[in-house]
């Protein structure tokens, strides 16, 4: 059903009428967990990996539009669902979010953490080849941790705001045919956030782009309540329609 609703969204994305400083883009592809580590709280609580479970893949996307009221300023509205789970056992007992959890008995673990994001963007720098944006980014992160054993459960949830760093680079391999970098990210002593990714284009009409390339979610916190650290790798399918 997820995927169909995708395709769907992808196909009315490209029947999409042109000429206007609106875009919209879609990416989907499969993701993996290398790292997604969790101990709540953070003294008292049993270090443990949603990973060593299972690493994936799973199937994800997400969209974004844009506006650029004139050659050098826009924004960018991304909005981007992650959520896994995983269903196993550890060989040890897990205490986490004020329950214990039996080891070598088989449970669920539930990973969320979505994304919603509005860019500033700012073209400092346009030549032959070389397209340069840096800007700032708000996130609101809906983030939620999960486990489930039985009639047992527990789970801690966290919904805030983020302040990142934003910059960009396209570069024009050839008339039809570039290279795409961009990367939202910042670190503090609470914590880091960084999401980058690296694609190659295809410009396949004056309106439409096609995308593949690597995408790379890594970032966590650590207090005295929580500690939460992961590093998520997406194969990137996208495309992009200029409205």
């Amino acid at each position: 059903m997820k995927l169909r609703i995708w395709l769907v969204s992808l196909a009315l994305m490209l029947a999409v009428p042109v000429e206007a400083n609106f875009s919209l883009g879609l990416e989907l592809g499969p993701v993996w967990q290398s790292r997604n580590d969790v101990r709540i709280p953070s003294s008292g609580g049993t270090p443990f990996s949603i990973a060593d479970v299972k690493s994936g893949p799973f199937f994800r996307g997400r969209l974004y539009a844009s506006y650029d009221w004139n050659e050098r300023h826009g924004l960018r509205l991304l909005v981007a669902p992650l959520s896994i789970t995983a269903s196993g056992a550890y060989a040890q007992n897990i205490t986490f979010a004020g329950q214990t959890f039996a080891a070598n008995v088989p449970l669920t673990a539930t990973y969320k953490f979505n994304s919603y994001r509005l860019t500033y963007r700012y073209l400092f720098y346009r030549g032959e080849v070389w397209k340069l944006h840096i800007g700032f980014t708000g996130k609101i992160r809906d983030a939620n941790i999960a486990l489930s054993q039985g009639s047992t459960s527990a789970n801690r949830s966290d919904v805030g705001f983020v302040p990142l760093l934003h910059f960009a680079a396209r570069y024009q391999v050839a008339k039809e045919w570039f290279l795409l970098f961009d990367i939202d990210g910042l670190a503090a002593p609470q914590g880091r956030a960084f999401d980058a990714t690296l694609q190659a284009g295809w410009q396949a009409s004056p309106t439409c782009d096609l995308q593949l390339g690597y995408r790379t979610v890594e970032g966590g916190a650590e207090n005295d309540t929580v500690s939460t650290f992961a590093w998520i790798h997406y194969l990137v399918l996208g495309a992009t329609v200029r409205i």
